[in-house]
């Protein structure tokens, strides 16, 4: 086990060193990001016009009754919500295999790739919509249980759908044939896969460790020093948001090369055979 996590270290640092290459990969995450707060955003307007809308009426118990039109609001706006999301990701994706194969990677490759797959990325955009929505559902029924049957629906959700995006993009399937794709492509390496994320979480930490940094230090110049300690939290904050943006990238590059390795058997450009091997070997059948 440590060894596959030292292993998945290593390919998160090659990841790292594909996107240090790849700079205008982080593009992708900034846009998703600022068009997710563009749409909470004009979810929100509606409320804020008209404050009354969220006077719920309540029960004979007190319990809050929520009216129907609720509903389709919270499916739109999980469904808008992923897309945005799936969309960026694809792009994404579609850059870091390019450059696999040796090709040239720009921009407007990657999002002319993911316009050309709209009719896939819209499909699984709302089966992931609507699987998000009923697990909502279930979380609200039974609060604590709720909770639990949640977390745990969701979970195994993530595991079935992890190779879903990267086979959206490269394979051009529907969603049904890119879930049965993503379990084929898990079974060939049932849990070493998963491993390989415990590497990428431990490389996301190590990199959080300055804007920690950067905090206490503000902390402890801020009375001695307020300029300095407002600074100091400004250099953090600033970085968080870089950081922010680095992990997404990160996990798509890490994915599609998993993807790659998993469906070629060989390491992508940059990444090492024998420690893509070692990694995420198959297991015995």
């Amino acid at each position: 086990m440590f060894q596959k996590i030292s292993n998945s270290f290593a390919l998160a640092t090659s990841s790292a060193r594909l996107l240090w290459q790849e700079k205008q990969l982080l593009i992708f995450p900034f846009v998703s990001g600022l068009a997710c707060l563009l749409v909470v955003a004009s979810f929100c307007i509606p409320f804020i016009a008209h404050p009354a809308l969220l006077d719920f009426p309540k029960d004979a118990q007190g319990d809050v009754q929520l009216p129907f039109w609720v509903y389709p609001a919270l499916f739109s706006f999980y469904f808008v919500t992923y897309f945005v999301v799936i969309f960026f990701n694809s792009a994404l994706i579609s850059c870091a295999v390019l450059r696999f194969n040796g090709q040239e990677a720009t921009l407007g490759d990657g999002l002319s790739i993911a316009v050309n797959r709209l009719p896939q990325i819209l499909a699984w955009a709302l089966v992931s919509a609507t699987v998000g929505f009923l697990l909502k559902l279930v979380e609200s029924a039974h609060e604590r249980i709720g909770e639990i049957v949640s977390a745990l629906l969701g979970t195994a959700w993530s595991v079935m759908t992890y190779f879903v995006v990267p086979v959206l993009v490269v394979e051009k399937v529907g969603p049904i044939d890119a879930i049965q794709r993503s379990l084929s492509l898990l079974k060939k390496s049932w849990g070493e896969a998963l491993v390989g994320q415990a590497g990428l979480g431990i490389f996301m930490f190590v990199l959080m460790l300055p804007a920690i940094l950067l905090v206490v230090l503000g902390v402890l110049a801020l009375q001695a020093a307020p300029a300095l300690g407002i600074a100091l939290f400004v250099l953090a904050a600033l970085y968080f948001l870089v950081w922010s943006a680095v992990g997404p990238a990160l996990n798509g590059i890490f994915l599609a090369a998993l993807y790659q390795y998993a469906t070629t058997g060989s390491a992508p450009n940059g990444f090492d055979q024998q420690v893509m091997a070692t990694a995420f070997a198959p297991k015995a059948s």
